[in-house]
């Protein structure tokens, strides 16, 4: 979660130190913020704050964790004192109780969190199996995530909107921590309108989840592209469709294609492209770093590996089921309007505990 030192998780498990060291770093960062130095540094005062940020909870827990340890400690006093009491015995059992919960809690809140957590996100989303179906699927899953993002105070901008396919950005301090866990594929199963039978149709669409990268974060050659401008097709008016706007971007080494038609300007529909491909070169060298590391770990987002499905959406029953931690949610007008909290908190808490097991296995 951060990094410093001292901040790690004990190996030898005593949660006592770790307590401590929450405290004192969190003393330390409330000390800076109220610093005139640090204040007047633009970006040491914004390092400091998003540091804050991220301890906050720990130290919330943490302190509740002293709490119930001094709590325990005079339970245990009295007991010595005064002998057996049955209120004194409940307050040391509840008190000793609460501890352990909390050590948990502690430990989860202080795992690592992912580098790439705050930073802005590209979606898109694509029909699957189902033909027609799966790109009117599409478009509700579109309308889902960007119900979502707003609901959550993010920015949404369209990048790419079309024939079944959706491509935008999700801007805002968090955004891929939120929305990288709505990567891979959406099944559906309902009863299309064009159904004269009744019968239940089972649709897919794939979302893609990558977190945008920044120049100096992925290196381009301008030599390894071939760029492609041609008339754009579809809606958009005469402005657009009767000028070679649209733009078609190569990539050659690795024979990634982007293409953005939406802009009346040749100009911005190629720096969108440029977005667009530079976040699928991160998510594609991120993937491959990762399955060097261990190919358990694999990225499952961006990367086209998307056989597997990670949450199905039942119309007759009213029922959202995600596969991944076995949740079943019997609210999906809600979540088809947005309301993905329950869910997203979930397969948060899901995440941290295995990067807690991956860390305990490694130590």
């Amino acid at each position: 979660m951060l990094s410093g030192p001292g901040l790690g998780l004990n190996s030898d498990g005593v949660i006592d130190e770790l307590v401590s060291q929450i405290k004192t770093r969190f003393s330390e960062l409330q000390e800076e913020l109220s610093d005139p130095a640090v204040i007047g540094d633009r970006q040491h005062f914004a390092a400091a704050s998003r540091a804050y940020r991220e301890l906050e909870p720990a130290a919330r827990l943490a302190s509740e964790y002293r709490r119930a340890a001094d709590d325990a400690e005079g339970a245990r006093e009295l007991l010595a004192e005064d002998g057996d009491d049955s209120e004194l015995r409940a307050m040391l059992d509840s008190s000793r109780a609460r501890m352990a919960e909390l050590e948990d809690e502690i430990r989860l809140a202080m795992v690592e969190r992912d580098p790439n957590d705050d930073k802005n996100v590209i979606v898109e989303i694509r029909p699957g199996a189902g033909g027609d179906e799966a790109a009117l699927w599409a478009g509700d899953l579109y309308r889902m995530l960007t119900r979502y993002a707003e609901r959550r105070g993010f920015q949404v901008e369209p990048l790419s909107i079309g024939e079944g396919t959706y491509t935008f950005a999700v801007k805002g301090a968090g955004a891929y921590s939120v929305f990288k866990f709505e990567g891979g594929t959406h099944r559906v199963q309902r009863v299309p309108e064009t159904e004269s039978q009744g019968r239940i149709h089972t649709s897919t669409a794939t979302v893609a989840v990558l977190p945008e990268a920044e120049d100096v974060e992925v290196e381009i050659d301008p030599g390894d592209l071939q760029i492609d401008v041609y008339r754009s097709s579809g809606p958009g008016g005469q402005s657009v469709n009767t000028t070679d706007s649209a733009v078609r971007i190569t990539h050659k080494p690795s024979g990634i294609v982007v293409s953005m038609q939406d802009e009346k300007s040749q100009l911005q529909n190629r720096e969108r492209a440029m977005r667009v491909l530079r976040a699928r070169l991160y998510e594609r060298a991120r993937a491959e770093q990762q399955a060097a590391v261990a190919a358990s770990r694999a990225a499952q987002v961006g990367t086209g590996e998307r056989a597997e499905k990670i949450r199905t959406y039942n119309f007759p029953e009213r029922r959202v089921t995600d596969h991944r931690v076995g949740m079943r949610l019997h609210n999906l007008d809600a979540i088809l309007i947005g309301e993905l909290d329950e869910l997203t908190a979930a397969l948060q808490d899901d995440e941290k505990r295995r990067r807690l097991e991956e860390k305990a296995s490694v130590a």
